[in-house]
């Protein structure tokens, strides 16, 4: 490996997708950054654009996000319009096909998409959270050079959940057995060839980012390294020397569609909950942070309320026996929630740049998966 390492870190949200081209050697605060719309909202503006001209739709590519994406391509079929979808693309909608059918969209084969494809009244769009083309354009319109050494993307994965269980608790049960079997953040990271299957929207955006490492002349050899994003802004904040300092820490997430929050006792997991920011305000959140601290979260209160779930391991309670609320530091789009609140949050400001705290954590992330890119990755973060 070359003494200077290239990496591309991205963060897929629901509302932005934030880039990070590192580089070692320079000022991590000087390297490219870009904070663009996210692939699910570019999507469904592209549907909502079809939906207007009273245009049909043909949905390829690969299981991806959904949120906007989703709820435009619903609205495109109660609007009367057609919508036709290849079945990897199709799952971004549901997993079970039979669901997507029910919705009032055709599933067609890969064959019959691309002979639909020469339809000039028909508006093709492809699905993918990783978009090669868009970025490697983006880069070379800045003259610069889009290879790298590796790539490091997170993204939102449900799982997918067998027919019957809740998209909801199949998720929170993945995070809950990540945690038993290593409850550090940095555990819901995975190298491309590790992904567990359940992940498809993960493993969907391998096949995306090898397509990168082609275009861009980069060795195809190169890592490529994926992670759920809660996880990696958490694990980016620990990159704000303040929020590092604390021995006793709750770390929150606040995302446009997803708030989680991780309480860590000398950086081991020991209570994390996960909920749907809109069903959520500034008293229920508190209420669960203050839970959380206590140990007395539960994964069915938090459920209940359209959430995700709550755990609390057994050695939650702390051995100083002392009821003093954590250290709470605060990072995400939403993080205006918690101001002004009594539970006194710190807005975590890594490396000078909050909406990059995902990619400061997928660049940690990689450094502990990949032990030959630690000495040029870890100079650049915060020392230990």
């Amino acid at each position: 490996m070359s003494r200077s390492l290239r990496i591309l870190a991205v963060d897929v949200g629901t509302g932005t997708q934030d880039i990070l081209l590192f580089e070692s050697g320079k000022t991590i605060e000087n390297c490219l950054k870009m904070v663009v719309p996210s692939p699910t909202v570019i999507v469904a503006e592209r549907i909502a654009r079809a939906t207007e001209r009273g245009q049909p739709i043909l949905l390829t590519g690969v299981t991806m996000g959904g949120g906007p994406s989703h709820w435009a391509a619903r609205d495109h079929a109660l609007a009367g319009f057609a919508v036709a979808v290849t079945p990897e693309a199709g799952r971004t909608f549901d997993d079970d096909l039979a669901m997507v059918e029910q919705m009032g969209f055709e599933i067609i084969d890969e064959a019959e998409a691309e002979q639909r494809k020469g339809n000039p009244d028909l508006v093709h769009i492809e699905l993918q959270d990783f978009d090669t083309r868009a970025i490697i354009s983006a880069l070379r319109a800045f003259d610069v050079d889009p290879s790298v050494d590796g790539l490091a993307i997170a993204a939102f994965d449900h799982g997918a959940a067998p027919p019957g269980v809740s998209d909801r608790r199949f998720r929170f049960d993945f995070i809950a057995q990540t945690i038993h079997k290593n409850s550090v953040p940095s555990a819901f990271a995975y190298r491309s060839e590790d992904i567990p299957v359940d992940l498809t929207r993960l493993r969907s955006i391998v096949s995306s980012a090898s397509r990168y490492l082609e275009l861009s002349n980069s060795d195809l050899r190169s890592p490529i390294l994926l992670m759920d994003t809660g996880s990696a802004a958490v694990l980016g904040a620990l990159e704000d020397p303040f929020v590092r300092g604390q021995r006793d820490s709750i770390l929150c997430n606040i995302g446009n569609f997803h708030t989680l929050a991780f309480h860590l006792v000398q950086g081991r997991i020991v209570g994390i909950f996960e909920h749907h920011t809109g069903e959520i305000d500034r008293p229920k959140l508190e209420q669960m942070l203050v839970k959380l601290a206590n140990g007395t979260l539960t994964n069915e209160e938090v459920f209940n309320t359209s959430g995700h779930g709550a755990l609390i391991l057994h050695y939650a309670n702390r051995d100083d026996n002392k009821k003093v609320f954590p250290f709470l530091a605060v990072t995400g789009p939403r993080r205006e929630m918690l101001r002004g609140s009594s539970l006194n949050p710190y807005e975590a400001n890594p490396h000078g740049d909050m909406m990059l705290a995902g990619c400061f954590g997928l660049l940690r992330a990689l450094a502990d998966h990949e032990p030959d890119m630690a000495p040029l990755i870890e100079p650049s973060l915060l020392r230990n």
